[in-house]
C-alpha cells in the first residue's frame, strides 16, 4: 500500500528475553505494508530473529542489551526492569547517547520503543510501548507507588506511551496495564502478537506436548533442566524448545523428544497449533501468543519475578491459563489438573489488530 510520503520509523525492543522483539513484529509488518521504511535496533541475536522473519529484507543497526541476569532471588531485582540495578540506570543514559548518534546518521522521522527507556529524543517524535504500568515490585503497596511515580517520570518523557492491552479492564494483564493513575500522554493499542490471524488451535488430546524455555540467565537454563527430566519421563510425544542458540544440545535425546535449540516463525505456528498443551513461562508475549491462536497451557512463572507470577496467578484465578509453582513441578500432576481446568477463551481478533489505528494515525501527524 504505498503513501505519498513514506516515513524512516526506528524500532528498538528490549533484549529480556525475545519477547519484546517478537510482539513488535506484528509493527513492523504493518509499517512494511503500509508502505514505510521500519528499522529494528537490537543485539544479535534481536537482529537475528528479524532477519530470519522477514527473511533480511528490513534494516536492522546494533545497539548494546541491558544484559539482565535474573536469580529470581534477588529483591532488588523483584523491583522491576527500569530500576533493577545503577547498573541499568547507567545503561539508560548511555543508550540515549548511542540514539542521538543513530539519529544524526539515520535520521528517523519516528522512533518506537519497547520498554527501552533511554530511547526518547527531543527532536524526533518518540514512543514507548509497555504494558506493565504498575509495576509489581513484591514488596508492598508503598514500595508499588514509589516505583509508580518514578517510572512515570521515564515514560512522560516520551511524546506517547503506547500500553500494549485492551483498553476496556481487566484486559489481558490485569491491574499492571491498568492502574488508577495513568501516565500523561497514553493510548492502549491493544494486543500484539506474530501469529494474529493464523488460525485457531484446536488442542488435540493426541497432539505432543510443547515445552517453551525461555527468559533471562540463569533461570531460563534452570528451567530448561526441569522441564528436560520431566520430559524425559513422559510417554507421549513431547517438542522442546530451549530458546537459546548457545544451550548445549543433551547427549542422548530420545525418539519421543524432538529438540530444538530455538523454533519461531512459521515452524512453531504450526507446533503450537498442533499440541495438546503448551507447558511455558509466563511472559506477557507469549500469553498474548497463546490467545491469538486459542491454545491453552501450563503456565510456570519464574520463581521471585513478580510480574509472571502475578500474571499466572490472576489469569489463572479467571480460568484463562492453568497456572502452577516451578517448586516441585510435576507434568504428569499438571497434565491431569489442566485437561479438565476450565479455559474462558478471552480476547477477540480485533484486540489484535487495534494498534494499526493507533500507528497509522501516528505516522500520518509525522512531519
Amino acid at each position: 500500500m504505498p503513501v505519498s510520503q513514506p516515513k524512516k520509523i526506528l524500532i528498538t525492543p528490549l533484549d529480556w528475553g525475545a519477547g519484546h522483539t517478537t510482539r513488535c513484529i506484528p509493527l513492523v509488518a504493518h509499517l512494511l505494508h503500509t508502505g514505510h521504511k521500519p528499522i529494528v535496533a537490537g543485539n544479535e541475536a534481536q537482529m537475528a530473529i528479524i532477519d530470519q522473519y522477514f527473511n533480511g529484507c528490513i534494516d536492522t543497526i546494533y545497539i548494546d542489551g541491558y544484559n539482565v541476569t535474573y536469580s529470581g532471588l534477588n529483591k532488588v531485582a523483584q523491583a522491576g526492569l527500569l530500576l533493577q540495578t545503577p547498573r541499568l540506570l547507567k545503561t539508560i543514559g548511555q543508550e540515549n547517547i548511542r540514539l542521538k548518534e543513530i539519529v544524526k546518521d539515520l535520521k528517523p522521522d519516528g522512533i518506537i520503543s519497547d520498554n527501552r527507556y533511554g530511547m526518547y529524543h527531543t527532536q524526533v517524535a518518540s514512543v514507548i510501548m509497555t504494558h506493565q504500568l504498575r509495576i509489581q515490585s513484591g514488596l508492598g503497596n508503598t514500595a508499588d507507588n514509589v516505583l509508580q511515580r518514578m517510572h512515570y517520570r521515564y515514560l512522560n518523557r516520551f511524546n506517547a506511551t503506547w500500553v500494549v492491552d485492551t483498553e476496556a479492564s481487566p484486559g489481558l494483564a490485569g491491574t499492571l496495564s491498568h492502574p488508577a493513575a495513568m501516565p500523561e500522554r497514553y493510548n492502549y493499542i491493544g494486543l500484539l502478537s506474530r501469529f494474529a490471524g493464523v488460525a485457531d488451535a484446536a488442542p488435540k488430546e493426541d497432539g505432543p506436548i510443547v515445552m517453551l524455555i525461555s527468559g533471562p540467565e540463569p533461570q531460563r537454563t534452570e528451567f530448561s533442566k526441569i522441564l528436560w527430566q520431566q520430559a524425559l519421563r513422559h510417554k507421549g510425544e513431547v517438542i522442546f524448545a530451549e530458546g537459546n542458540e548457545a544451550a548445549t544440545v543433551p547427549t542422548a535425546i530420545p525418539a519421543h523428544i524432538a529438540y530444538h535449540k530455538r523454533i519461531d516463525g512459521p515452524a512453531l505456528a504450526e507446533a503450537l497449533k498442533s499440541a495438546s498443551m503448551v507447558v511455558c513461562r509466563s511472559g506477557y508475549s507469549t500469553l498474548m501468543d497463546l490467545c491469538a491462536i486459542n491454545q491453552r497451557a501450563i503456565l510456570i512463572p519464574t520463581p521471585g519475578q513478580t510480574e509472571q507470577q502475578y500474571l499466572g496467578r490472576m489469569l489463572h484465578e479467571r480460568g484463562i491459563f492453568y497456572s502452577t509453582r516451578q517448586k516441585g513441578f510435576d507434568l504428569q500432576r499438571a497434565l491431569e489438573e489442566a485437561t479438565v481446568f476450565p479455559i474462558h477463551k478471552t480476547n477477540s481478533a480485533e484486540a489484535f489488530s487495534a494498534f494499526r489505528t493507533v500507528v497509522d494515525n501516528w505516522v500520518n501527524s509525522l512531519p
